[in-house]
């Protein structure tokens, strides 16, 4: 259904951000809302790597990502890549038989697909690309050039204040109460906490680990995953690598000039036994300067566990809610490559009614209402 009056979007990341953009860009009316400030909930505090290799369990979804990265080159290109978009690549290896030959699988897989990869050795790695990696000589290592990771914060900031720039009204600080609807159930109105109440002819749901509570303003169930995740800045004088790479046991990638981010499953494990994040933060560290001794140095700066927004199935939820008109939802993981692309969409989709085939498998029809 065609709507094209205010738009109010909950929750200011990547998603709510890239949206509230492309509305505001095309002469919509935007109200941004966030209950903090934009870009320093789960986007400031995500690995932030722009991929599709790690995407290959659906080709739908692989499909959608490599569109994702497409839409970063472009908006890069749109706003100025400065202070947030890194293309450098990703290198990846495994320490254990089993996983590197998986690594291998994927990666024929993935050229077969027509997504750029190499495989290199440790040495080669060492030579070209990172010199300061520990990577053992022969170690195959899988390295893919298209990829790239985002300073998440900054580019968000960039959205909002273009966003703004177009007409747009941020309201940080502020939760959302209540979303009213008329008689036929169409979204009429939001009420927030600070005590106002705004007129909207549409709401977008981009609230991240809130998405299920706002859902619910609406009668609507959207069941979601708990999966929390730990991520680590270590502040270093000079920072020893330049792409982001997923090490046996740790995901690393740097985080401007003097800071880099820790990230690793199987220190995510380790949240549910009542870890602290301060250990959790020096498990994280302790992996790292064995890829990166350089790092040995480096000083925890800070550390948050982080609540994914993940919909039960795993796969994206964008798209109009039939059951709710003037209803839209922007919710998924992956959201630092997706946003781009998802904002761009959905924007079409609000303004024009268009329904693009890339969202296809990933409406949110498919969870009963």
């Amino acid at each position: 259904m065609k709507r094209s009056g205010r738009v109010a979007v909950i929750g200011v990341g990547i998603l709510g951000a890239s949206v509230g953009w492309n509305l505001a860009r095309q002469g919509a009316e935007v109200v941004l809302i966030d209950a903090g400030r934009p870009g320093e909930g789960v986007t400031n505090w995500s690995f932030s790597w722009v991929n599709a290799s790690n995407k290959t369990v659906r080709e739908s979804y692989f499909e959608l990502n490599v569109a994702g990265m497409a839409a970063h080159r472009e908006l890069a290109g749109a706003i100025g890549p400065d202070s947030w978009w890194y293309p450098s690549g990703h290198l990846r290896w495994a320490d254990e038989p089993a996983v590197e030959a998986q690594l291998l699988r994927t990666a024929e897989l993935l050229a077969g697909w027509d997504y750029r990869v190499k495989v290199s050795t440790g040495a080669e790695v060492r030579r070209r690309l990172e010199p300061a990696l520990a990577v053992p000589d022969e170690a195959p290592v899988v390295f893919y050039p298209d990829e790239a990771w985002v300073h998440g914060r900054h580019l968000v900031g960039r959205l909002v204040g273009q966003a703004v720039a177009a007409g747009a009204e941020l309201r940080s600080g502020t939760t959302v109460r209540e979303i009213g609807t008329d008689a036929d159930g169409s979204v009429r109105t939001v009420a927030l906490s600070d005590g106002s109440r705004l007129d909207v002819d549409a709401v977008v749901n981009a609230a991240g680990p809130d998405a299920a509570h706002v859902a619910g303003l609406v009668e609507r169930r959207l069941p979601m995953r708990e999966e929390p995740g730990v991520v680590t800045r270590l502040d270093c004088e000079q920072v020893p690598v330049r792409r982001a790479m997923h090490a046996p046991h740790i995901e690393i990638r740097p985080d401007g000039d003097a800071s880099v981010v820790l990230h690793s499953r199987e220190v995510d494990a380790l949240i549910d036994t009542g870890a602290e994040p301060a250990e959790l933060a020096r498990s994280l560290h302790r992996s790292a300067r064995l890829v990166v001794p350089e790092l040995g140095d480096a000083r925890i700066a800070g550390t948050r566990v982080a609540h994914r927004p993940i919909p039960a199935d795993g796969f994206p939820s964008v798209g109009a809610v039939p059951s709710v008109p003037g209803y839209y939802e922007a919710v998924t993981h992956s959201g630092i490559t997706l946003g781009p692309v998802i904002g761009r969409l959905l924007a079409a989709e609000i303004l024009g009614g268009k329904r693009d085939e890339l969202l296809a498998d990933f409406r949110p029809e498919r969870f009963p209402v």
